[in-house]
């Protein structure tokens, strides 16, 4: 149940809402990270095998790379109705995401000089994607697809095993269905080191990407500037701004949606109404009576969770750019007029019938997204994240005289004697 709370308190409410104030990775996460990260990036496979074997109990594993035999096996034991529907989701988020590539472009000075941006992909990216107990088939999409659109030429897979040492037959039937074929049983801090240094087996690449625990998020902190990384995920976080022609059974299924992610996972219910409020805190706890992750969902529906009434649901757009959440619901008469006050979101699900899982799964857009207020300057994942800028300068002899003096003069007010001799040269036509 969510506890209620009035926007007329303003500045208590701020405060509870400001998560990023709390870091999600613990410092004894940080500190065992950094030995893993080293240990790896020194001893490779051994060290590798070594973690794998104490972290995900697999005591007979004797290499990382699934083999072909052994993907085609595992992908076989998928059953249609799973293929046909993960089919539709790799074909929506591929036309969603066709749509997102950057391009060249190149443009003229008035003196004819050219000027412009040459886009390249990255060459080599691992996905990272969460396993062990569960399995994620829907992100190796998600990171997969805009991928592929963008032109790597080498992609990796980085999962932890199964609990026989195996992997998902759901995770092996995707990767065929994507063309993914290296695929590698190493999870955790010691996966995403090995992906960032190079070991015997595991090749070293330019980017990781993927959602993971603090381990992996802590992991993917500690390499980044050796290699990109897509973003630092913390936990999930929904937010749900309704008015009282919303569905309350809906609202708190939502809600209970994200509530069963993790324990410090973030579920708020914004309202002008507090009648829609009591409707929700009595459907959520007769849904809560039938769900199986109840430690979770108590955790973290009274730790980090709050309903906020206020007197009008404009209010709200104040409160949303606050939390900045990943995801964002609004079930209002006008959803769209709410949306034009938003500007801090990861993703955004508009009317009773955009539910949170539909994006998780298959409407398109991707489901790797800012978390814990970071959508206040972080992106959903896309094409563009798997895409490099290269910029373009030819400058002619007409543009050189016309602004080569004033970077002169730029050069020297920076104390930069040799960057201004540079420009000098040309405008003397020293030989």
């Amino acid at each position: 149940m969510l506890k209620v709370l009035s926007w007329g308190d303003k500045s208590s409410i701020i405060s509870f809402l400001d998560r990023k104030k709390y870091s999600f990775i613990p410092d004894e996460v940080t500190v065992a990270v950094k030995k893993i990260v080293q240990k790896v990036k020194a001893e490779g496979d051994r060290a590798v095998l070594e973690y794998c074997r104490s972290f995900d109990n697999v005591k007979d594993m004797k290499d990382f790379r699934v083999s072909a035999d052994a993907l085609e096996s595992a992908a076989k034991k998928a059953d249609n109705c799973f293929i046909e529907a993960i089919g539709k989701s790799i074909n929506n988020v591929k036309r969603f995401h066709n749509h997102m590539v950057d391009r060249d472009f190149d443009m003229l000075t008035d003196n004819g000089s050219i000027l412009g941006s040459r886009v390249t992909p990255i060459d080599k990216a691992a996905i990272y994607v969460p396993g062990g107990k569960a399995a994620y088939p829907s992100t190796l999409v998600m990171c997969a697809v805009p991928a592929i659109i963008a032109g790597v030429r080498e992609i990796i897979v980085l999962t932890p095993p199964t609990e026989n040492g195996s992997i998902s037959p759901y995770l092996a039937a995707t990767a065929k269905l994507l063309g993914i074929d290296r695929i590698f049983r190493a999870g955790g801090a010691q996966g995403v080191a090995a992906a960032a240094f190079g070991t015997e087996t595991i090749p070293g690449v330019d980017k990781i990407v993927g959602p993971g625990n603090a381990y992996v998020a802590a992991a993917k902190r500690e390499v980044y500037g050796y290699v990109d990384i897509d973003m630092i995920a913390g936990p999930s976080e929904i937010a749900v701004v309704a008015d009282s022609s919303a569905n309350a059974c809906w609202v708190a299924a939502d809600i209970l949606s994200q509530a069963e992610h993790d324990e410090m996972a973030g579920c708020f219910l914004i309202s002008d109404s507090k009648a829609f409020i009591a409707k929700v805190n009595i459907e959520i706890e007769r849904q809560f009576k039938l769900m199986k992750r109840q430690n979770i969902i108590s955790s973290a529906l009274t730790g980090n969770s709050a309903a906020i009434v206020v007197d009008t649901i404009d209010q709200s757009t104040e409160i949303i750019n606050k939390i900045a959440p990943e995801h964002l619901e609004i079930i209002t008469e006008n959803p769209f007029g709410v949306l034009k006050g938003i500007r801090n979101a990861g993703a955004v699900f508009l009317g009773g019938y955009s539910p949170e899982p539909i994006g998780d799964y298959i409407a398109g857009p991707n489901h790797v997204l800012p978390t814990y207020g970071t959508a206040a300057f972080f992106s959903p994942l896309s094409t563009r994240d798997f895409q490099k800028r290269t910029s373009l300068i030819y400058c002619n002899e007409r543009d050189m005289a016309a602004y080569g003096p004033a970077a002169i003069r730029i050069a020297e007010a920076e104390g930069l004697e040799a960057h201004a001799n540079a420009l000098k040269v040309r405008l003397r036509n020293d030989k």
